[in-house]
């Protein structure tokens, strides 16, 4: 086997193979041969079929098997004597002008850039920081006796105030003409909670039961429905039903409602002290990674292989019609999806993921075994049986290699913040989880 190779630009390379027709052809009659003991022909006992007739049916495919097997070895050496690092699939065309008894192919490839990563010691970044109060533990404490909480009917002459549970009847029209989903009938929402436009609710506030009113409501330009963005409706409501909302009690009987081993108030705090530190640890951690390997991505000069950027590119393509699939719209196989408007997100994900790789080849921040165990013990503490999550982690490849990623990331955030001008910015609580 005879080998060239040569740059065409950047990340291009081609590789000029020649084979001899003979090793190939000698592969198929091995192949046929082997065929032959197994097919089952009518007219003919198995193993007796002849090989003329084992050829003409099954010789294109076998020939054709025999040419990936033998071009995708003789690529696979040649890729390797020269050590190149192949990025994606080669094109193979095959060439007509081959010397007698050889068959002569290029294949057209890329090879996976050189990843310069920059000086990081000058670059500064917020590194935040966030601490659970006691304000987050009461809030949460909140939101635990509005899950509940139980609904009373208010007499005839009490009007609607804040968190009253309404029942109404409205109809809105633009220009005149009702719209889709602008009609309701006995339609149930607690006021001042954020299900309906701020508008619609103010409109509610004050009414008594039985009575009925009409008011405009200016949807907002970001509004999911499309035909109304922007636009001003008429709307007229009927006041159906009014229930008062009563919160539970904060004493050992709630407490024991919610399943908390101890069963007293300071156990429940406790317990809601912890999952929230939790919380904050984990969105901390994410939110620091990604200035950090935003900050790393910056500093670093690379050339994008193409055909890494069209596998992304067709992975999101198909998420994209996954998802519309899943929400129903008919013919979500063959719709027009423009690939490129997933390409800025497509060259900065494989942007990312060979500069961190670059990363932790050159300073091994591979995840090492004692850290992917401790990763899971982490993961099992918030659950009733840890060992049973435990067992349920450490039995799946899938699930192992998920951890192994994280611990990665995990060690790159660690020893890029080491290199960076680190300035520590503290968040609220509320901050933190966006409220």
């Amino acid at each position: 086997m005879s080998v060239t190779i040569e740059t065409l630009e950047k990340l291009e390379r081609k590789v000029s193979l020649s084979l001899p027709i003979e090793t190939i052809q000698n592969e198929v009659d091995l192949r046929l041969k082997k065929l032959a003991k197994q097919v089952k022909i009518d007219g003919f006992r198995p193993g007796k079929v002849p090989m003329n007739i084992v050829a003409q049916r099954y010789g294109y495919s076998v020939q054709y098997e025999v040419m990936n097997d033998k071009v995708g070895e003789a690529f696979a050496a040649a890729a390797q004597e020269a050590n190149l690092r192949v990025a994606g699939a080669p094109k193979i065309v095959e060439k007509e002008n081959a010397d007698e008894g050889q068959f002569a192919f290029d294949a057209v490839f890329e090879i996976y850039p050189e990843v310069e990563l920059g000086d990081l010691s000058q670059v500064e970044v917020e590194k935040f920081t966030a601490h659970v109060n006691q304000e987050a533990i009461d809030k949460t404490i909140d939101i635990l006796k509005k899950q509940r909480r139980t609904f009373t009917q208010k007499a005839m002459d009490q009007s609607v105030a804040n968190d009253d549970r309404v029942t109404v009847d409205f109809e809105g029209k633009v220009d005149g003409e009702p719209f889709q989903g602008g009609q309701a009938t006995d339609f149930q929402f607690v006021v001042g909670e954020g299900q309906m436009l701020k508008e619609f609710e103010s409109a509610v506030l004050g009414m008594k039961l039985g009575e009925s009113k009409t008011f405009p409501l200016s949807f907002p330009e970001n509004y999911h429905g499309k035909d109304v963005a922007g636009k001003v409706a008429d709307f007229m409501v009927s006041l159906k039903k009014i229930e008062a909302s009563h919160l539970p009690e904060l004493n050992e009987a709630f407490v024991k409602s919610l399943g908390v081993k101890e069963g007293t108030v300071e156990g429940l705090k406790a317990d809601i002290e912890k999952n929230l530190e939790r919380e904050v640890k984990s969105r901390l951690l994410n939110k620091n990674k990604q200035v950090v390997l935003d900050a790393l991505v910056k500093q670093a000069k690379l050339d994008l292989p193409k055909s890494i950027v069209q596998s992304e590119l067709d992975r999101m393509v198909e998420n994209a019609r996954a998802e519309l699939k899943q929400r129903g719209i008919k013919d979500a196989d063959t719709a027009p999806i423009p690939e490129d408007i997933f390409r800025p997100q497509a060259e900065q994900r494989v942007r990312m993921g060979l500069v961190v790789s670059e990363l932790v080849r050159m300073k091994d921040l591979y995840a090492k075994p004692e850290q992917i165990k401790e990763h899971i013990e982490h993961l099992a503490s918030s659950y009733e049986r840890p060992e049973e999550v435990m067992h349920w982690y450490l039995n799946d490849k899938r699930n192992m290699a998920e951890v192994e990623a994280l611990v990665v990331e995990e060690n790159v955030t660690q020893y890029v913040l080491s290199q960076l001008k680190v300035i520590e910015k503290e968040l609220s609580f509320d901050e933190l989880m966006g409220q």
